[in-house]
């Protein structure tokens, strides 16, 4: 079975200022890592620059 994983080499070079570590040891991706991805996760990010609402589950528009 020949599988595609070119999707793997499209990952995106985490710099600094991308995340830091939460005192309990997560790493917690920065607005700056949000908007290099491109699009909202809808996963309720602490630093969401899309503005999702986890509880009604809409994007709402940050100006």
């Amino acid at each position: 079975m020949s599988e595609d994983f070119s999707m793997f080499s499209n990952r995106i070079k985490m710099e600094t200022g991308d995340y830091y570590l939460s005192p309990e040891g997560f790493i917690v991706f920065t607005e700056q890592y949000h908007l290099k991805r491109g699009y909202c996760c809808k996963s309720g990010c602490k630093h969401c620059p899309y503005g999702f609402n986890k509880k009604t589950g809409a994007i709402n528009s940050k100006k």
